[in-house]
């Protein structure tokens, strides 16, 4: 529920804009999140990502993603297909992106 919260604060922020200040390039923003990332001992913030993609598509399907040894996209049946897609939404969305696409790259396909 926290993490939730921050995304809602960090989306309310956002607007439609971006939380990249105006001024820097988006590499130039990562290597200050990565900088303050650092400075209180949290490394590999990416990786965290990927565990809660997977975690969270295990808990709402009861299976493991693709990526971590779970059937995969042609291994499921036309009503398993449908519940996948719309459990890819869920994560994407709670991820902040609102795209499934993006789900392949923590979930695998």
């Amino acid at each position: 529920m926290q993490q939730r919260a921050v995304l809602e604060a960090a989306k309310a922020l956002a607007g439609k804009g971006s939380l990249i200040p105006a001024q820097l390039r988006y590499r130039d923003q990562l290597n200050r999140f990565r900088a303050q990332c650092d400075k209180v001992g949290i490394h590999g913030v990416h990786g965290l990502r990927h565990e809660y993609a997977q975690r969270r598509y295990a808990e709402l399907t009861g299976r493991p993603s693709p990526a971590c040894g779970g059937p995969t996209s042609r291994q499921l049946d036309a009503s398993q297909k449908l519940a996948d897609h719309a459990t890819r939404m869920k994560i994407s969305v709670e991820m902040g992106h609102g795209r499934e696409q993006v789900t392949s790259i923590y979930l695998g396909r």
